[in-house]
């Protein structure tokens, strides 16, 4: 397998995957919990999501072309607000500054912020000084009136180094996998790392904190406002989403699905987090496996299932993973049609097969319009 060739999608499904947690066995600002209050002082509880919206990658891409750029980020914000009808948008990734910047026109844009530095494989001072001058900047948005979240990082057990074997997240995964790794040991790393960033944005940000914890992780919740999970599960029958989510109510605030959502081909939402696994990275050119067959339906209709799911549980906020994977191109040819193994609701589209120029585009997929059917549909139960 060749690291160049992973993308930030590989990264997180193989984490979901894997199932990191299951190995190791304060009211927002401003919301209520779990309802609202209309005149007359009487709690009437609240129907359905209260955010709604998709993740944002803000970081470099594998080409001088497929990472984040501001014109890019603009017209997709008025996307993300206008087409896709979400009210809430995650902007994740490194740099500070361009992390910033997506937050800013998000918010002007009328969508709720989520906050997410992803400095990964670098000492745990960078990222906790990532993550603070991160948290400072979403302290100034949120003073200058924006509706901001500040998520402390994404599962850290993969990309902080030092808590599991390995230079990398695909090396601690295949630790993980192969039992090369201390569970109990972990943990205790894990629970000081997760203290420590508590504690680093608790100082420079004053408004709701969470953490983007794999689905099984044990964290301590009481550090946080809201409980936050990266969900890939697959249930033929729904209810058994309410009853594999239905634990983490237990800390009575709100829960987030801080991802969701599968790949583009048939059978992907059983293959979970690992869906990225279709692709053949030992071959020269980054291969389609054999058999798998592309289908936008099949992500819409996974996506269009657990909104509902997510919805009728009133959990506080699902985010779909993710907005566009500018390095996995959709192309004619199946076995180099990268975009079989993305999470994106849109299908990049190069103006060359192999090489990336500034004019390559999105487009959207079924998932894109199933998506924005539902958001559209349900955005009046919590106007």
């Amino acid at each position: 397998m060749r690291d160049a060739a992973m993308t930030r999608a590989s990264f997180l499904a193989g984490a979901a995957a894997v199932g990191a947690g299951a190995m190791l066995g304060t009211a927002l600002a401003g919301e209520a919990a779990a309802g609202t209050r209309p005149a007359g002082g009487r709690t009437e509880p609240r129907r359905g999501l209260a955010r709604r919206g998709v993740m944002y990658e803000c970081a470099d891409g594998e080409t001088p072309h497929t990472g984040w750029n501001r014109s890019r980020m603009r017209s997709d914000m008025r996307t993300i607000k206008g087409e896709l009808h979400a009210n809430s948008v995650v902007a994740y990734g490194t740099g500070v500054g361009r992390l910033t910047a997506t937050a800013t026109e998000a918010a002007e844009n009328g969508l709720h912020v989520w906050l997410q530095p992803r400095l990964a494989d670098l000492p745990e001072r960078q990222i906790l000084d990532h993550l603070a001058e991160t948290g400072r900047q979403a302290e100034r948005l949120r003073r200058q009136g924006a509706g901001v979240y500040l998520s402390v990082g994404c599962e850290f057990l993969l990309f902080v180094p030092g808590i599991v074997p390995g230079d990398n997240a695909v090396e601690r995964i295949e630790n993980m996998k192969n039992g090369n790794w201390h569970p109990e040991e972990a943990q205790r790393k894990l629970d000081r790392f997760i203290g420590l960033a508590a504690r680093t944005a608790r100082r420079v940000f004053h408004g709701p904190l969470t953490y983007g914890s794999a689905h099984g992780d044990r964290v301590d919740w009481d550090l946080f406002d809201l409980v936050s999970v990266n969900y890939y599960s697959y249930f033929p029958d729904p209810r058994g989403y309410v009853k594999e989510l239905g634990p983490y109510r237990r800390w009575g605030k709100p829960v987030a699905i801080t991802e969701c959502g599968t790949c583009t081909f048939d059978g992907a939402p059983q293959a979970g987090g690992m869906g990225w696994d279709v692709v053949d990275y030992d071959k020269p050119e980054p291969e389609i496996r054999p058999g798998v067959r592309r289908s936008e339906h099949t992500q819409a209709q996974y996506l269009t299932q657990v909104l509902k799911v997510y919805e009728r549980m009133n959990l506080h906020a699902a985010m779909v993973y993710q907005f566009v994977s500018p390095d996995a191109p959709h192309r004619r040819e199946r076995r180099h049609d990268l975009d079989i193994a993305s999470y994106s609701l849109t299908k990049a589209i190069w103006k060359t097969e192999n090489d990336p120029t500034p004019r390559w585009h999105w487009e959207p997929k079924e998932s894109f319009h199933a998506v924005a059917r539902h958001f559209a549909a349900a955005s009046p139960a919590t106007a």
